[in-house]
């Protein structure tokens, strides 16, 4: 098995494993606050924000993948998180979840069009700086269940 294809594996089955969790939701426990410094982020800020970090990094790992280039020196993951939580504001859960499955999807096709060696690439990573496609692949199902750890905290 190549290292594209196990990584897939794994986004694969992380995802289905969120995908199950926010589907079995209630509406009262999507406004449970799991975030309170700062901005107070809800389960469906949560949600948003996943939404929107894959599919930046969609984008992002081709780029890199491409032209070695990756965010800029400047790049606030603040500021671009408070950004994508008011362009999604109006979305339902039901709208965001089925943008998780279909950014997960788009994910794990992109990291099966690859070649191993594609995982050595660097660039610059909002969070991790420069590193390799590889960590920052890893980084992606690794961010989901921080989350998901703190989700399952919170409804306890």
């Amino acid at each position: 098995m190549t290292e594209t294809v196990e990584l897939a594996g794994k986004l694969n089955s992380e995802g289905e494993k969120l995908s199950g969790f926010f589907a079995g939701l209630t509406d009262e426990q999507w406004k449970t606050e799991v975030y309170t410094e700062g901005s107070v982020w809800t389960i469906r800020n949560i949600l948003a924000h996943l939404v929107t970090a894959e599919r930046a990094f969609v984008k992002l790992f081709e780029q890199i993948r491409q032209t070695g280039n990756g965010v800029s020196e400047d790049f606030s993951i603040d500021r671009y998180n408070a950004r994508q939580q008011e362009k999604t504001a109006e979305l339902t859960t039901r709208e965001l979840l089925e943008q998780f499955k279909s950014v997960r999807i788009d994910m794990i096709q992109w990291v099966l069009g690859i070649n191993d060696s594609d995982l050595e690439r660097t660039g610059r990573h909002p969070f991790l700086g420069t590193t390799t496609l590889r960590e920052m692949i890893k980084m992606v199902y690794i961010h989901n269940q921080m989350h998901y750890r703190d989700l399952k905290r919170v409804l306890k």
